[in-house]
């Protein structure tokens, strides 16, 4: 079961970079809940305006993880609305850009659409691979067998697990009208994914990345990640000006 919200979620909130400029993003945790690997995307975007960035719950003494893309994104959205500035760009990575695009689509509802950056995600349980899921649990071993097995490694497990269920249990349905970024890898998966996001999606570019799932943070294809980016922020500047507030 979800756990319910605590009384204050801005623990979740970290301010990764303030800067002058006319976008405000916000970075989505990706499943298994930590920041880590956003450091060169929130650099890169920090050239344009303030970062901030959303971690999972669950991670910390106290905590318990959400196991529901619906339940994080009312609960990160009570945040969003709580900054000083509303988010134009949203952005994430796997689940991330799935929470990024369910946010999305709930701000304009009653704002301007923000733009949406999708690094690899599955807007349903049947575009991504099972090996991805599997992938996924390997690699939190991995980042928490420093650990030493003790409480942090197995509220990261436990937060993974409760992120794998919620990915499995999602199929996104809503559109948005703001442009989106996806940027996907190599998978048999690929024709599949984008097309299902191009369904969703009324201005979306799609970029490619010759790596897997797992590899789009190392130093040998970050760049050309950060080349998207780049590219798609300089070609769409509504991103920048018509949704800002």
């Amino acid at each position: 079961m979800t756990a319910s919200a605590p009384a204050s979620d801005a623990r979740l909130l970290t301010l990764l970079a303030q800067r002058p400029g006319p976008l405000d993003s916000l970075l989505i945790h990706p499943a298994g809940g930590g920041l880590a690997q956003y450091l060169g995307v929130a650099s890169r975007l920090a050239r344009h305006g303030t970062v901030h960035g959303i971690r999972a719950d669950g991670l910390l003494a106290g905590e318990e993880p959400d196991d529901s893309v619906p339940e994080m994104t009312r609960r990160y959205l009570d945040l969003v609305t709580g900054l000083p500035r509303r988010p134009n760009l949203l952005a994430g990575w796997s689940l991330g850009g799935v929470i990024a695009w369910e946010l999305a689509a709930r701000l304009a509802e009653d704002g301007p659409a923000p733009a949406v950056v999708l690094i690899d995600s599955f807007p349903e349980p049947e575009s991504a691979d099972d090996a991805v899921r599997a992938d996924l649990l390997s690699a939190v071993e991995r980042s928490v067998a420093t650990l030493g097995g003790g409480r942090d490694s197995v509220r990261a497990r436990a937060t993974a697990l409760a992120h794998i269920r919620a990915g499995a249990a999602h199929r996104t349905e809503v559109r948005t009208a703001g442009p989106a970024l996806l940027v996907v890898c190599e998978s048999e998966h690929r024709a599949r994914q984008t097309d299902r996001w191009r369904s969703l999606a009324d201005r979306l570019a799609v970029r490619h990345l010759d790596c897997g799932h797992f590899e789009v943070f190392d130093p040998a294809h970050q760049g050309v990640l950060l080349r998207h980016l780049d590219e798609f922020l300089t070609r769409t500047p509504p991103a920048a000006q018509e949704y800002a507030r």
